[in-house]
């Protein structure tokens, strides 16, 4: 099971939770919801890495935002609520899967550098000083 289902699943069953145990919630606006929502998207959109390397994920957020926001108009307040907790679930996948690409990367590149320095060290000793 994968990161996001596993977010996604969670997210789902406490909604449903939330739906039944609160019948009243379903006639008040997400505000708290959506904002926080747009606030995670935004901050996805400003990370590079989110973009360049879970590009899916962050489109899928805003997707699932621009739902949220349609529910809502339409005072589907319930579907609105979940669709704007799915778009910040999916905005922190985003980051997290950019910034796991970004470290491996990094890690990749000390790699590549170790490796270098290490035949150069080999080339210096098997040419020997004199030959310098």
């Amino acid at each position: 099971m994968s990161v996001r289902t596993l977010v996604l699943a969670t997210t789902s069953a406490l909604g449903c939770v939330l739906a039944m145990g609160c019948a009243s919630e379903s006639s008040i606006k997400p505000n708290d919801e959506l904002t926080k929502a747009h606030t995670v998207v935004e901050q996805a959109d400003k990370t590079g890495t989110a973009q360049r390397y879970a590009a899916a994920d962050l489109q899928r957020a805003h997707d699932e935002l621009a739902d949220a926001e349609r529910f809502s108009g339409e005072k589907k307040y319930t579907e609105a609520r979940a669709y704007a907790q799915r778009a910040e679930v999916d905005a922190d996948v985003a980051v997290a899967r950019g910034n796991s690409a970004e470290q491996q990367r990094a890690a990749e590149d000390v790699e590549k550098a170790n490796t270098a320095l290490a035949n150069e060290t080999q080339r210096g000793q098997t040419t020997g000083p004199s030959q310098q």
